[in-house]
């Protein structure tokens, strides 16, 4: 079988939903697949019907990524093989319920997925692919990271970390020749809601998509070169507004006396 010239797409996540909606897109491109998640039956029989049906090569990594060992194994691997030049960083779990009645213990381990293995396998890739001088990073976040108030803190705390990771590392890596993506999905339609016991009947059907659908358009995104995509967004210059009216704070929000409007003395 020939090695793609589009190379290896490393996916985390890869078992199901959105990780293995990716996997099935990426390899219709051409890309072989690497395939990362803690159920290793689920991933090879991904991985012998993707390879059957695409004439791609893919390979499995079982990896549990809330523990950190496995982290450091899936690291190496992104670091020493030289055919991988894509990461999708998409493992991650959803919180049980709202942040004052959610177990404490399962949302540092939220926090473990959500948080130190994204950031890890995230920064272990850009600094790989800077020095090749070429590569490419998607990091999938959710729209709750511009709407804390609306959702588990903790949850959503996680993912405006991976939405600013994200532009932080696009800020160093991408004048080195790495395209980075940040994917803010809204609610979709995957596994997530019934690994913690609950549903997605109770939101409207108009909020809910399918997650065919927002792999497709974030794979648009991505082709279009943006560095953040919000699937469900009509229009893109409400994002360009909110991006400008924050880059706007940037003069102020470092003096060397408060602002007059507090009131200290010698301000």
């Amino acid at each position: 079988m020939s090695r793609s010239s589009l190379g290896t797409a490393l996916v985390t996540g890869a078992s199901s939903g959105i990780g293995a909606t990716y996997a099935d897109r990426l390899a219709k491109r051409g890309y072989d697949l690497l395939l990362v998640a803690r159920d290793a039956s689920r991933l090879n029989a991904l991985a012998e019907k993707l390879t059957a049906e695409q004439g791609i090569k893919a390979q499995v990594l079982p990896a549990d990524l809330t523990e950190r060992e496995d982290v450091r194994k899936v690291e190496q691997r992104l670091r020493i093989d030289e055919d991988i030049t894509l990461l999708v960083n998409n493992a991650g779990i959803g919180p049980k319920g709202a942040l004052l009645e959610d177990d404490i213990d399962y949302l540092e381990t939220m926090i473990e997925l959500n948080v130190v293995a994204v950031n890890r396998l995230g920064i272990a890739a850009a600094q790989t692919f800077a020095k090749r001088g070429k590569g490419s990073i998607v990091n999938i976040a959710s729209v709750v990271a511009l709407i804390a108030e609306r959702f588990n803190g903790t949850y959503s705390a996680t993912k405006a970390f991976v939405l600013n990771l994200t532009q932080a590392i696009n800020a160093e890596a991408g004048p080195k020749g790495v395209k980075v993506q940040a994917v803010l999905p809204g609610l979709t339609r995957t596994e997530i809601f019934d690994r913690v016991g609950s549903s997605f009947d109770r939101f409207p059907p108009t909020m809910v998509m399918d997650v065919t659908d927002m792999v497709d358009a974030a794979l648009a995104g991505f082709d279009q070169g943006e560095l953040i995509t919000i699937p469900s967004l009509p229009d893109n210059a409400d994002w360009n507004a909110f991006t400008a009216a924050r880059s706007a704070l940037g003069p102020n929000l470092s003096h060397n006396h408060p602002a007059a409007r507090y009131g200290v003395p010698g301000a």
